[in-house]
């Protein structure tokens, strides 16, 4: 990571990040403590899961009078799901897709093309709900995982800073709906000091930071010609700051792109400026498969491993998705296990390959600088399959491909 100085305010604050994405969301927090260097955690334990994990699917229930019977990880439970059923809730998920501009190049993407939201209830209203309850989720982290966690969220209570993430492209009217659902969600007051409180950052940028970070903490960014520490040869520096990098952010349900270059600071290398070199590309193409291919479980468990694990089309894959006496040798099924080859995965990953790949020409093209480098994120970002056909592409063109950590981006937004 990059040096981190003290914290120089007269009195603790705590800062919140919440990276609410189409598909998956997560929180990371930071105590800044006077005279202490701040230190970023990300809340890895939610209600609902059996296992912590740093991100909750973004899907809520709302039962007939449209109030809110379940969300994040416990809205994915068995139990819940049959509840749900029987009592006519309605889930809503890919809500956030609904406050999307319509002038950007996502324009392709058509109201029919998503999900539509509960009777009544509109996508600034779910966007609070879920933002309230990450709210409490943080609160009560923080106060079971920190030393003396209660004393520090009653030293705060009116000093809780919140960083917002949102794609690129996301501007006024997209942030006024987002601080509108923070007002809503009993995050900040509904005034001119409350509204201080809230950050917006673009997913993009946020990313890039993350990714440089991790890099200059590996020296690998000094194998890639995007950061300048030493401008002695002002032709060389020039030439330098010509180079740009482009963000491929592959989530559970979208594909997002966008273009930076990159300019030192100072001599020491330690501050970059970033520039925004083309627009922001959005792909409603992710690693989400359509339910219908397996049935329920089976789908459960490929988007919560396989998906993952798979890396080449000529390895099988192993779906679990019963017990273990469970054996269908004809159909290639043994201890609860279902194996699937290669050669039928791929085709399944191709078409957002395919996408990204698109994308990532487009953004070339659309850039004002040469791109250097390239930064895979997001949950999709961890298939070895993904990563092993974009450097395919990518290697005859002479840029770099990395992916530093991919799940963990957002814990960079509190700093």
């Amino acid at each position: 990571m990059l040096d981190r100085k003290p914290y120089h305010g007269f009195s603790r604050k705590l800062v919140l990040a919440f990276d609410v994405g189409t598909t998956f969301s997560g929180v990371s927090y930071c105590i800044l403590d006077p005279g202490y260097v701040p230190k970023t955690q990300g809340v890895s334990k939610y209600p609902g899961q059996v296992v912590g994990d740093a991100k909750i699917p973004s899907i809520l229930y709302y039962d007939k009078n449209r109030k809110v019977c379940a969300i994040g990880s416990e809205a994915d439970q068995e139990q819940v799901e049959e509840k749900a059923e029987d009592e006519g809730w309605t889930k809503a998920e890919w809500w956030k897709m609904h406050l999307r501009p319509k002038h950007l190049s996502s324009a392709h993407i058509k109201e029919n093309d998503i999900l539509p939201l509960p009777n009544g209830v509109n996508a600034v209203q779910i966007l609070a709900d879920f933002m309230a309850y990450l709210f409490r989720c943080a609160k009560a982290y923080i106060r079971e995982h920190e030393a003396d966690g209660a004393s520090i969220l009653t030293s705060v209570a009116d000093r809780i800073d919140f960083v917002l993430s949102h794609p690129n492209g996301w501007e006024g009217p997209q942030q006024a709906q987002i601080r509108r659902a923070a007002v809503l969600a009993g995050l900040i007051p509904d005034s001119a000091e409350g509204h201080k409180r809230i950050t917006f950052v673009t997913e993009g940028e946020a990313s890039l930071h993350y990714c440089i970070s991790s890099m200059l903490a590996s020296d690998a960014l000094s194998k890639v010609v995007i950061e300048k520490s030493d401008a002695n040869d002002e032709e060389d520096a020039e030439d330098d700051n010509k180079k740009g990098v482009i963000i491929v952010d592959a989530g559970g349900g979208t594909i997002d792109l966008s273009a930076y270059s990159m300019h030192p600071g100072t001599q020491s290398g330690k501050a970059l400026s970033f520039e925004e070199i083309a627009p922001a590309e959005y792909k409603l193409k992710g690693s989400r498969f359509e339910a219908n291919t397996y049935i329920k479980q089976m789908t459960h468990v490929f988007d919560k491993t396989t998906k993952h694990v798979f890396r080449d089309a000529s390895e099988p894959c192993y779906l679990k998705f019963a017990r273990p006496r469970i054996k269908d040798l004809e159909h290639g099924i043994r201890g609860g296990q279902l194996m699937l080859d290669g050669n039928d995965l791929a085709p399944l990953f191709d078409p957002a390959v395919e996408s990204i790949v698109e994308a990532i020409e487009q953004q070339k093209l659309a850039s004002s600088k040469h791109i250097a480098f390239i930064f895979l994120v997001g949950g999709f970002a961890a298939n070895n399959y993904l990563f092993k056909q974009l450097q395919g592409f990518l290697a005859p063109t002479g840029v770099c491909l990395s992916r530093p950590d991919p799940h963990l981006y957002m814990y960079f937004l509190a700093n």
